[in-house]
């Protein structure tokens, strides 16, 4: 858990607060061998976008580890680690063949799925081909996104297939994926953080989320079988919007549209996007996904307003986006010892929680509760935006609170019990 820093408690007492505590280190480092690498590397993680292995060779960095992703001339996708085992060359610069990859410098030739398939220059007798393997990872693609399972190879559970990968109706297109400067958990905490929406996504000129917004809502947060979900709840007249938000442990999140006035939404809606938060390293995270939006509309493939550092420091300084705010926290990795966290909170909290669950549970050697390691049916998930109508408003504010945090509650458990209508 993080050592907390004195609370400071006058003015102008900075002085007693220089330094920072060290970072969570259960929940931030993910490299081989570390308590939440290892938890990371129990599931199916996005590494690539399927059109981004044409003719070269594309070098990777995923959890820490050094790696090179291709698709040889028969359509198969490779995973490898960068170096050759031979002399230590990176196969970025490697020659993609008819059967996988070939070392740029003397010409070993490995499968995708590490087998050394030719040494050229050994003698006819050399047994080394038979004897040593390269390393490689399990490779699955879909719908334009390329996954590798980099843990053990005796625990790779199925691919897991999520409910909103196939919604009759929608569209679904891989995301571009964008470079986050911090460490992964500030990112994956932003999903569980609905009351930054109506201040920093609002603020005068920032894109993509209309002005309902701005009107103050009713947050609460439950836990589902695939992770936990934030309601984000608002009152217009007699319509109660619930805006469902889902976080898949460990590392993917689903949002509702943002970009409808409410007066507008007369349907369940489901996500609008999947995203995973694939750490790199420490200090720095890839997110990568797919966008959704019913047939016949436009679907963006690029990274929306303020997901990216493409802005001028100017121009992010004005209008900073989640981007600016989350890889600005302690410059990259949070130190938690220094946050004094509030009832907004809550989400947050119980992320955390969720997530050092699983961590102790893989550092245990007991089995790690997720629907996305049975691979036995399709993972229901719960993240919707819904306008519930007719609904009077309650006696008092507090009364009208009330009421509709419980409306929103009951979405989310009955939805959990019976699913999704039609």
């Amino acid at each position: 858990m993080a050592e907390r820093m004195a609370f400071l408690n006058k003015a102008y007492s900075a002085y007693h607060h220089r330094g920072l505590p060290p970072a969570d280190d259960e929940l931030t480092r993910v490299g081989p061998g570390t308590p939440c690498g290892e938890y990371l590397r129990r599931f199916w993680q996005p590494v690539a976008l399927s059109s981004e292995l044409g003719e070269l060779p594309k070098r990777l960095r995923i959890l820490g580890e050094d790696l090179v992703a291709f698709r040889d001339k028969s359509g198969e996708i490779g995973v490898l680690e960068l170096h050759c085992p031979h002399r230590g060359t990176s196969l970025e610069f490697g020659l993609v063949g008819e059967t996988g990859i070939r070392c740029c410098y003397h010409g070993w030739l490995f499968g995708c799925d590490g087998t050394i398939l030719e040494t050229p220059g050994e003698p006819a007798s050399s047994t080394l081909k038979e004897r040593l393997f390269h390393g490689a990872y399990p490779v699955h693609e879909h719908a334009g996104l390329v996954f590798a399972y980099m843990g053990p190879p005796e625990a790779r559970p199925p691919f897991p297939m999520l409910d909103t990968f196939d919604l009759p109706g929608y569209q679904l297109v891989p995301r571009t994926p964008s470079l986050w400067e911090c460490n992964w958990v500030q990112v994956k905490e932003n999903a569980m953080d609905p009351a930054h929406l109506q201040f920093l996504h609002t603020l005068p000129g920032s894109k993509g989320f209309v002005d309902d917004f701005k009107t103050q809502p009713e947050w609460d947060w439950m836990e589902t079988p695939a992770g936990m979900v934030y309601i984000d709840t608002r009152r217009q007249d007699d319509l109660v919007w619930v805006r469902v938000a889902d976080f898949i442990a460990p590392n993917i999140h689903q949002f509702p549209p943002n970009d409808e006035v409410l007066a507008a939404r007369n349907s369940i809606a489901r996500p609008q996007a999947t995203i995973w938060a694939v750490p790199l390293d420490d200090e720095h995270t890839m997110q990568m996904g797919y966008y959704r939006a019913p047939e016949g509309k436009v679907v963006r493939s690029g990274v929306g307003f303020g997901q990216d550092g493409s802005r001028s420091y100017e121009e992010r300084q004005r209008v900073p986006g989640d981007y600016d705010a989350q890889i600005s926290i302690h410059s990259g990795m949070a130190r938690h010892g220094l946050e004094h966290l509030a009832s907004t909170d809550r989400g947050i909290i119980m992320m955390r929680n969720m997530i050092r669950r699983g961590i102790r549970a893989v550092s245990n050697g007991e089995a790690v509760e997720s629907p996305l390691l049975q691979g036995d049916a399709t993972v229901p998930t719960y993240g919707q935006d819904r306008v519930v109508s007719g609904i009077a408003p309650g006696a008092t504010p507090e009364a009208d609170r009330e009421l509709i945090r419980e409306i929103a509650r009951n979405v989310v458990t009955e939805t959990m019990a019976t699913g999704f209508p039609g």
